[in-house]
């Protein structure tokens, strides 16, 4: 954990290089990598006033961009979905799935949805989920486990 440069120009080089790494391995390709790399770098220099001043700048950074990617997935999960669904498919059978998903996430005990939260959709590491919820990150794991195969048995799998 580092307790941030005083300047960004600082900070950029010496996280620079080691996010473009992690965005390589996110992406697997090196222009996206790049890319994102780039925007989140942007992205905390816009917040920097607030960002140097964290706890921990380098992790916002990571959270930055693992956020950014994540958003780029959905995106083209959407468009696959649009471009894979039949010519008038029915709007209510998709919208009933997300109630079906809704309501089974919902239906999770708390400390399942918790991790799965945090987890998968903040897109916090394990450990750091497990500083969050005051637990340790084994327990974590254990519980995103459980969660996700309980949603998996109620879905009928996530591929759909």
């Amino acid at each position: 954990m580092s307790t941030g440069p005083v300047s960004f120009d600082a900070f950029f080089e010496e996280h620079r290089d080691r996010l473009a790494r992690a965005c390589l391995l996110l992406t697997g390709d090196v222009a996206d990598a790049e890319d994102l790399t780039q925007e989140a770098m942007a992205r905390v220099l816009e917040r920097w006033d607030r960002v140097s001043s964290m706890e921990s700048p380098e992790g916002y950074l990571y959270r930055t961009a693992f956020n950014l990617h994540r958003n780029v997935l959905k995106r083209f999960a959407v468009a696959a979905r649009r471009q894979l669904s039949p010519p008038g498919a029915d709007e209510a059978e998709t919208t009933e799935r997300a109630l079906d998903i809704r309501r089974a996430v919902r239906s999770l005990p708390l400390a399942q949805r918790q991790a799965l939260v945090l987890v998968e959709w903040l897109g916090f590491r394990g450990e750091e989920a497990a500083e969050i919820l005051g637990i340790d990150a084994a327990s974590v794991r254990g519980r995103l486990h459980r969660a996700r195969a309980t949603l998996r048995d109620r879905l009928g799998g996530i591929d759909d």
